[in-house]
């Protein structure tokens, strides 16, 4: 049973409606309605007589489960928890517009604190001439002096009302322990000033799992989430606090549930292990998934998943420590995954042998592959005799990958293996296909050469345009070239030798 995404905005009203358009479709005999509901609900499609008796609460559960809820409860719940909790990045204020409405201090919470869009030194530094500037912003507001970790301004805030710790506002609609943990505008920050106001809002009723929902994304970025920082723009630009483990202990210690799945993936792509270390000791994996797992459920999936998700990660990307230290903490790897795949037939099927030694470790025994999976690992491998006898055993079974994986070449490019590259591109695979580097997946995202500009790669850039990579080419999501990425990147040996073969059209 597939399941669709819930519309942008999505709401309780807009919900109704479509449980009661699809009810009166289903009592006027409209036949894709009656195709959903075979789909969809437990006792498939009515008989005609059924049909013309359709009731609202079969309809419910229907849609229901179009979007992934086992039940309307559990979908009115999550829709619920949306309009509650959903909080978008707010837009550039500028500082005389601010200055004029009396906000200087929201300003400055805009400029300090990650925000998940275009952060970067530029903004903090900003923040930072900001507060320079004006000192004062910071007392009698709770928010701009937790961010700035303003020891006496909190104290004489909270004594005249403790209730304050709790109270959401700024740019952010937060409470104050928030900004505490998002705020990046200086690196400089003392630990004993980071401490000792973490600690002065918990004891006054800071909650260790406040959080919001980023543009109404499922996965909650919580206060813990913002101590540990990182995601997709990288540790220089989205970094963890500066006093990152000793702040998220405490909050771990105070009741912030370790299962944060946003900060599992902010922290999965650079290969550092001291947030899983710390989440793994006060029970990642298990639990009940606290709060936010009472509020989103379904949506984020549970304490075991998640952290099965960390075993998966690591498995098609090559984590030798990360697979060592999550084993050790009990996570399985070894059950077959949603996909049908055991975590050693992933590693096989995405280029990453070595790690059968790793998983060998924990009882885990060599997997039989079928013939296309067999394949498929002798590609990514490089491995010419293999393949070369695996196709003659079966020779559907090259086909076989080439209609699966027509961006192949992509994902070898990501393992930077050039070997492999060169070798898929002698058996038909198409060096021009775009595929996701973040992943073994299918979906047309970028090129190969986008990925060496990227990485900065310029050996595997050079034998892809040997091979007859288009420099021209722009990627699905930012309709870039390869030179417009290594701008991006910052890789001078890629602009160099790229912008002699890129057409006179490129902006970059």
């Amino acid at each position: 049973m597939s399941s669709v995404s819930l519309p942008a905005r999505a709401n309780l009203t807009q919900l109704r409606k479509q449980a009661r358009d699809l009810q009166r479709a289903v009592r006027a005999g409209s036949a894709p309605a009656l195709a959903e509901v075979a789909e969809y609900h437990p006792d498939g499609a009515p008989e005609a007589a059924a049909a013309a008796q359709f009731p609202l609460h079969a309809a419910r559960l229907v849609v229901s489960r179009r979007y992934g809820f086992s039940s309307w409860t559990r979908l009115k719940r999550y829709v619920e928890t949306l309009e509650r909790y959903t909080r978008v990045p707010p837009a550039a204020d500028g500082e005389a517009a601010a200055a004029a409405r009396g906000a200087l201090a929201d300003e400055f919470l805009r400029l300090a604190c990650l925000w998940y869009e275009d952060d970067g030194p530029e903004r903090w530094g900003r923040a930072r001439a900001l507060l320079a500037a004006h000192p004062e912003l910071t007392a009698g507001h709770v928010h701009a002096a937790a961010a700035a970790a303003d020891v006496p301004a909190l104290q004489a805030i909270l004594a005249g009302n403790p209730d304050e710790a709790r109270r959401e506002d700024g740019p952010y609609r937060a409470e104050p322990l928030y900004y505490l943990a998002y705020a990046r505008h200086d690196p400089d920050i003392s630990l004993e000033a980071t401490m000792a106001s973490a600690r002065l809002l918990l004891a006054a009723g800071a909650d260790p799992n406040a959080g919001y929902l980023w543009r109404g994304l499922p996965s909650p970025f919580t206060v813990l989430t913002g101590v540990f920082g990182q995601g997709e723009l990288g540790p220089d630009r989205q970094p963890p606090h500066p006093h990152a483990q000793a702040l998220a202990r405490l909050l771990l210690e105070s009741g912030a549930d370790p299962n944060d799945a946003q900060a599992l993936y902010n922290r999965m792509f650079e290969p550092g292990n001291d947030h899983l270390e710390l989440l793994l000791e006060f029970g990642l994996g298990t639990g009940d998934g606290g709060p936010w797992q009472q509020r989103v459920g379904e949506a984020i999936g549970t304490p075991a998943q998640q952290a099965e998700g960390e075993v998966d990660w690591a498995v098609t990307h090559g984590m030798a420590d990360r697979i060592r230290l999550l084993a050790r903490h009990g996570v399985d790897v070894s059950s077959p995954r949603p996909g049908g795949l055991t975590p050693a037939q992933q590693a096989l099927s995405t280029g990453h042998a070595e790690l059968l030694d790793v998983l060998a470790e924990f009882g885990v025994t060599r997997p039989e592959l079928s013939p296309a999976d067999a394949i498929l690992a002798a590609l990514l491998a490089g491995d010419r005799a293999a393949v070369s006898r695996l196709a003659a055993a079966d020779p559907r079974s090259l086909e076989q990958v080439k209609a699966a994986r027509p961006g192949l070449i992509v994902w070898a490019a990501v393992l930077g293996r050039t070997a492999a590259v060169e070798l898929l591109a002698e058996l038909g695979f198409d060096v021009n296909a775009k595929a996701r580097t973040d992943g073994p997946g299918t979906t047309e995202w970028e090129t190969a050469l986008h990925y060496a500009a990227e990485a900065g790669n310029l050996d595997l850039a050079r034998r892809l345009i040997e091979l007859g990579a288009d420099p021209d080419l722009r990627d699905q999501r930012f309709g870039a070239t390869p030179l417009g990425w290594a701008r991006y990147f910052g890789q001078p040996e890629l602009i160099a030798f790229l912008e002699p073969l890129t057409g006179p059209k490129e902006a970059g």
